[in-house]
């Protein structure tokens, strides 16, 4: 897989993971074996750009702790499966963790580590109050991955800044209509030293997780949609 292509997947992939799941999974993500989204990706002009299906396939829970594992699979907007990971989380006293280290595909890691290359991810949780309110503020939160190389390391870091929650919505989606939380943040990248700023908006509801996310340009612009297309719990 092109590494640059590599990078931008999981890029929207964090977004995705710390938006949707670091919730306490009683209220926003319904945490169950069995249940699953799908996400439909579109470029500004509404043409699709490729889809992301999540299914939770495993569930434990052990002294106050919900662990779970959850199945991504990501095909491009021919159909061709591009990206298929199996990563863990855990929930306890409000607050989801994930194990960024399961973020990366076994089979990636291999292809990599074949080329004669490696990987290091490391990052900060983040945190969702299980009460929002409208004009609340929420904490930053961040992700790195290295990609070691003969010769050179290549980083990417991507930096949540400036969470706030705007306000309640209604929105409909090709999943059905669903009353919302609107939160808003600026999405800071930085690949060998070249910065970018991106500030996104993000619909969250109740027992589902994201139902929208935006993205857009530093002219305000809308580069890219992800919506949800599909749900089953």
């Amino acid at each position: 897989m092109n590494i640059m292509r590599t990078l931008a997947l999981i890029y929207s992939f964090f977004l995705f993971t710390s938006n949707a799941l670091s919730q306490d999974c009683s209220k926003f993500y319904p945490m169950e074996e069995g249940s699953s989204f799908q996400y439909t990706m579109t470029n500004k002009k509404g043409k699709t750009e490729g889809i992301t299906d999540y299914t939770i396939t495993k569930v434990e829970n052990s002294g106050g702790v919900t662990n779970a594992t959850m199945n991504m699979r990501f095909t491009d907007e021919k159909g061709k499966e591009i990206m298929i990971s199996d990563y863990k989380m855990s929930c306890a006293g409000g607050a989801v963790k994930i194990d960024y280290n399961s973020l990366v595909p076994s089979q990636m890691m291999k292809q990599y580590t074949d080329m004669g290359m490696e990987m290091d991810i490391s990052g900060t949780d983040i945190e969702l109050p299980n009460d929002l309110s409208v004009g609340q503020d929420l904490a930053d939160a961040n992700v790195a991955m290295t990609i070691k190389m003969t010769g050179m390391n290549m980083t990417v870091k991507v930096d949540q800044l400036n969470r706030k929650v705007e306000k309640k919505e209604s929105i409909t989606t090709p999943a059905g209509t669903f009353d919302c939380y609107v939160l808003s943040q600026e999405n800071v990248s930085e690949t060998m030293g070249v910065k970018q700023i991106m500030p996104s908006k993000l619909w969250l509801a109740e027992g589902v997780g994201m139902v929208r996310q935006e993205t857009y340009n530093k002219k305000g612009e809308l580069s890219n949609q992800m919506q949800l297309t599909k749900f089953n719990n």
